[in-house]
């Protein structure tokens, strides 16, 4: 696939998504967000990819919106329709990256701000760059948290943390960001990529079903009391357990083997 904002790369199981506007620090614009969208549509679709790994170009991961191409909105009498904008961008892109059954990780090679803040906070595993630093940046335009921030950030590093990013405007860099939970690993800045295509292998070696329905899991019970999550796991498990990796799990556990995970 060949994009103008992104490049994209398929190898081992592993998808590789790399936002590209390093002169932008990989803000968003449109076309990089139509073009984001068509390429989780594609993972999402193909039996290949039992893994991605996502990333920026250059010395950011994400800087967010890229407020340049709505510099003229701001001049008109209606004004720019956040709520239309946010519908179908980043709303979109979050949804996608919670609900695809498969592994995401976010490699954050430098600044994620905004969006790209929830961008990464979407995916399911973030490692990053010794040079990564995070901020919510919204409260800096005067502007309220979106892209999943609001739901997501609390819950990976509590509550109050997040509200002090959120009101504060805090720049987290990567050792506190280990710290608090934002991250799960941190390495040298020529190491991240590598690592992170590594750890994708891998995942991509795992129950790719097995790992859906984890997602499944977590992201519902998010929500749910116990009782009702408990159920969600009972009913999630009926599937797992009639899955052909299932199967050769046991099968491999029996004949003292490791097992051939095929991701169905």
């Amino acid at each position: 696939m060949t994009y103008s904002s992104l490049l994209f790369e398929k190898s081992d199981g592993v998808a590789t998504i790399t936002l590209n506007r390093p002169d932008k620090s990989n803000a968003f614009d449109d076309a990089m967000v139509a073009e984001l969208i068509d390429a989780l549509k594609n993972v999402e679709r193909d039996a290949e990819v039992r893994a991605v790994a996502l990333t920026g170009a250059g010395k950011n991961f994400c800087a967010g919106q890229d407020l340049s191409p709505l510099m003229a909105a701001y001049q008109s009498t209606a004004g720019i329709q956040f709520g239309e904008h946010v519908r179908k961008s980043y709303n979109v892109i979050v949804s996608k990256i919670r609900n695809i059954e498969k592994p995401f990780i976010a490699a954050v090679n430098g600044a994620a701000a905004g969006a790209g803040l929830g961008l990464a906070c979407a995916c399911d595993l973030r490692l990053a760059s010794e040079n990564a630093k995070f901020r919510m940046a919204f409260i800096g335009i005067a502007l309220a948290p979106d892209s999943g921030t609001s739901f997501l950030l609390p819950r990976l590093i509590g509550w109050g943390r997040a509200v002090e990013m959120a009101f504060t405007n805090e720049l987290v860099d990567a050792d506190k960001a280990m710290q608090i939970g934002l991250v799960n690993r941190v390495f040298k800045a020529d190491e991240l990529m590598p690592r992170t295509i590594e750890y994708a292998k891998q995942l991509a070696l795992a129950p790719t079903r097995s790992i859906g329905l984890t997602k499944r899991a977590f992201n519902r019970a998010l929500t749910l009391d116990l009782e009702a999550a408990l159920e969600y796991e009972a009913m999630l498990q009926d599937i797992a357990g009639h899955s052909q990796d299932h199967l050769e799990g046991v099968k491999a556990f029996a004949e003292r083997r490791a097992p051939m995970f095929k991701g169905k």
